[in-house]
């Protein structure tokens, strides 16, 4: 089944200038840990902008379906995938069921990921083997999986999710930060696999908070210490990703630091 195109009825889809808000109709869009936080709002975001979004969850399936509602109320389509990243077969699984529904896939960002600190004497191999294998081999066989239809069409983009902690050293989060480090080098070796025909970028995240959420002390003395002396939002993260989602023809194996400066002081 192809992706439905996006219904405009009047001005619909246009803005005041003129310029068409809906860039990715009849595309195909998947986002994973896309039930919630940061990947919801990816999600939704790529929806606004036209794009059908397969919505995929591990453990969030209520919150996922929440946000497949969400997206088919904006007019376009949605499907909610359960699978963990960190398991090839899985994977596989989840490609193939979004080409059996549209069959295309335009864009993947992969979003999930595993966040936690820990002291470097007391880190198990269970959670390091845990973090790495959600982090970054689950990113490299979403983006095999996804290169192979890409290639198909000779078409599509994909967006990884680092961090601010793949460019710096943060001791209590050392496997996270050797997770993220080895997801934008990821990003740099897709890059050439895959060109000329699909784009791959990263986007690193500084301090983000939701509207909910009160920083404690620690991080609130990161945030007084960012040039722009405040938090990020999860909309500023998912605003870059949809601009290399429809523009930035010319980009690709780079990394866009989101982070208010904070990476520069």
């Amino acid at each position: 089944m192809k992706a439905r195109p996006y219904q405009i009825c009047g001005n619909r889809g246009i803005n005041q200038g003129g310029m068409n808000t809906s860039p990715l109709n009849n595309q195909v869009a998947l986002v994973t840990g896309a039930g919630r936080r940061i990947g919801r709002v990816i999600a939704l975001t790529l929806a606004r902008a036209g794009a059908s979004v397969a919505v995929n969850y591990l453990e969030s399936q209520r919150e996922a379906q929440a946000t497949v509602r969400e997206i088919k109320a904006l007019g376009v389509e949605a499907l909610a995938l359960r699978a963990d990243v960190a398991n090839a077969r899985q994977v596989q699984a989840m490609f193939r069921a979004v080409e059996r529904r549209w069959g295309r896939l335009d864009i993947l960002v992969n979003n999930a990921g595993i966040f936690f600190p820990a002291r470097w004497d007391e880190l198990t191999e269970k959670d390091w083997d845990r973090v790495l294998a959600t982090n970054l081999k689950g990113p490299f066989f979403c983006a095999q999986a996804a290169g192979r239809i890409m290639l198909r069409q000779k078409s599509g983009r994909i967006i990884n999710i680092s961090s601010l902690g793949g460019l710096q050293g943060w001791s209590e989060y050392m496997h996270y930060c050797a997770s993220k480090a080895g997801l934008i080098m990821l990003t740099r070796c897709l890059a050439k696999v895959l060109a000329p025909h699909i784009q791959v970028n990263s986007v690193a995240p500084g301090t983000i908070l939701f509207p909910d959420e009160r920083p404690d002390r620690r991080i609130q003395k990161v945030i007084e210490r960012t040039p722009l002396q405040r938090a990020g939002r999860p909309e500023d993260i998912a605003e870059m990703v949809l601009y290399l989602a429809t523009r930035g023809g010319f980009i690709t194996g780079q990394v866009f630091v989101v982070d208010g400066g904070q990476s520069i002081r």
